[in-house]
């Protein structure tokens, strides 16, 4: 535990750059020819300019992954589909929307995201409970209510904060954000920062009319 060696720059600094350097090019070989094109035949549809991160995202059941274009899932997302809720469920990602590190989806029938969204890393977001609220009905292991199913809308510009969780039957507005930590259990309105657990109202984003200049 006590022991260290000198470690001149001169001998350690072109080591250090050329391990970057294979590594740079190790991890862009996995992704341009491992991980993004076997995600790419999970896709139901996927646009133009579509990106992975280094690693192969995990996807379990049988679904609908819809992707537009310039779009980003980094990272190792999750995408967990219950196909006893819908026959197609599906998630639909829209154009210049990016997905940060360990996302999750849990997707009964439909999870819908729009454009230009940022959507940090660890953020939940589950369509369905995946039990019964019913106590006889857990204890008997049914599947939960149909209409405990809801589907989650995201519009256009949300940006996410880390670790947030959002509930089934969800809405968010367009330009809204949503802070880190948040629990969002009911619909947020379009230009809205909410924060919390649960998730409440902290101020408008409403853009507001520049001041009128008096000459």
């Amino acid at each position: 535990m006590h022991l260290s060696v000198p470690a001149p720059r001169l001998i350690t600094l072109p080591v250090l750059v050329f391990l970057l350097g294979v590594r740079q090019i190790f991890y862009f070989l996995i992704r341009v020819l491992c991980c993004e094109p076997l995600f790419k035949a999970y896709c139901t549809r996927y646009g133009r300019n579509f990106h992975t991160g280094v690693f192969l995202h995990w996807v379990q059941g049988k679904g609908e992954i819809i992707i537009g274009d310039d779009v980003t899932i980094d990272g190792r997302c999750n995408f967990f589909f219950a196909a006893r809720y819908a026959d197609h469920p599906t998630l639909i990602i829209g154009d210049h929307t990016g997905l940060g590190h360990n996302v999750s989806c849990v997707i009964g029938k439909q999870i819908t995201i729009g454009n230009h969204c940022r959507i940090a890393g660890g953020t939940q977001m589950f369509d369905t409970p995946g039990h019964p609220s019913d106590p006889g009905r857990r204890l008997a292991g049914k599947p939960a209510d149909s209409d405990e199913v809801r589907p989650i809308s995201i519009g256009n510009n949300v940006w996410i904060g880390t670790g947030a969780i959002i509930y089934p039957g969800v809405t968010i507005g367009d330009n809204s954000i949503v802070s880190m930590g948040s629990v969002v259990m009911s619909d947020v309105p379009a230009n809205t920062l909410v924060a919390g657990n649960p998730a409440r109202q902290v101020r408008s984003l409403a853009r507001q009319a520049p001041p009128t200049i008096i000459r």
